[in-house]
């Protein structure tokens, strides 16, 4: 029981963070994609102006952002948790 009520009460802080780990990552992205293409905005998939090269390069380097901020967003939240109430959450 005492691991249920765990989960429930961190679900919140979990969607606080899922919030702000995607509002780093588009962010980042934005600031990735200009360095490589020097253009403001990523190609959108249904954008027939642009080629399939860029539009998979500009899907590969979001995804791994994306990833990679979500999993040190999620890995710093669990470790404040377990500073703060002694347990590691989830």
């Amino acid at each position: 029981m005492k691991k249920r009520k765990q989960k429930l009460l961190y679900r919140p802080v979990g969607l606080a963070l899922g919030a702000l780990s995607g509002a780093i990552a588009t962010a980042a992205f934005k600031q990735a994609w200009k360095a490589v293409s020097d253009e403001d905005d990523a190609p959108d998939p249904g954008d027939e102006d642009r080629g399939l090269g860029e539009i998979l390069l500009a899907s590969a380097i979001q995804g791994v952002i994306f990833s990679v901020v979500r999993a040190a967003v999620d890995r710093g939240g669990a470790v404040v948790v377990r500073k703060v109430t002694g347990t590691w959450p989830g």
